[in-house]
């Protein structure tokens, strides 16, 4: 496995010796190479795609722990009474209020304050499914908290997990979520009928 990929300072930290050989060793065992480079900040965005398989949630826990990384993963607070509370706290959940004033976006906004530092992943699609385009939430919350936003291509094609790009909103969001697709053109989820349409079409193109 790759080892080109360097983990800052100021990433939150997860783990030991045991599961960086853990993760690092699976990944090899798959065949599976890491590429690019992480931030070296507190707080992080971190939009991952294409997104069609459960198999993509081991391949993450995977890299998480190969980096030694913590990376949370926003869900209901409902999710986070017994008997899950401890299980979601456990993988690395982060409980979400979707009832609070101003909505998902700014409890989300409002999570980010809280902590010192907090890396979220999304994954944009919304959906194992095909959907016909990418759910914008997670650009307006990077926007409105001033948090840098990390993209991370799973490429079954080339079996290879890639940050290419960390991207701060700026004044043209239009831009910004082209400059964001065109990090994962090329890139083949596990079953690419079931990818985004934008994904897709620049499948087609290539």
């Amino acid at each position: 496995m790759s080892n080109e990929v360097v983990v800052g300072s100021r990433v939150p930290r997860r783990g030991n010796n045991l599961t960086r050989w853990l993760g690092r060793s699976l990944l090899q065992r798959w065949g599976w190479t890491l590429h690019g480079e992480l931030p070296d900040e507190p707080k992080v965005m971190v939009v991952c795609a294409p997104h069609t398989s459960n198999l993509d949630g081991v391949m993450v826990a995977a890299v998480v722990m190969a980096l030694q990384i913590r990376i949370k993963v926003m869900a209901k607070d409902s999710l986070f009474r017994p008997p899950l509370a401890g299980f979601m706290k456990w993988i690395g959940g982060l409980p979400i209020d979707r009832n609070a004033a101003g909505g998902i976006v700014q409890a989300s906004i409002d999570k980010f304050a809280e902590y010192d530092q907090l890396w979220v992943g999304v994954a944009p699609e919304g959906t194992r499914h095909a959907s016909e385009q990418w759910k914008t939430g997670f650009y307006r919350i990077a926007a409105a908290a001033g948090i840098p936003m990390t993209m991370a291509v799973m490429d079954y094609g080339k079996k290879e997990i890639r940050f290419p790009m960390t991207l701060r909103a700026g004044d043209d969001p239009e831009r910004d979520m082209a400059t964001i697709l065109n990090c994962f053109r090329g890139a083949r989820g596990r079953h690419p009928e079931r990818m985004s349409r934008p994904l897709r079409d620049m499948l087609d193109e290539d």
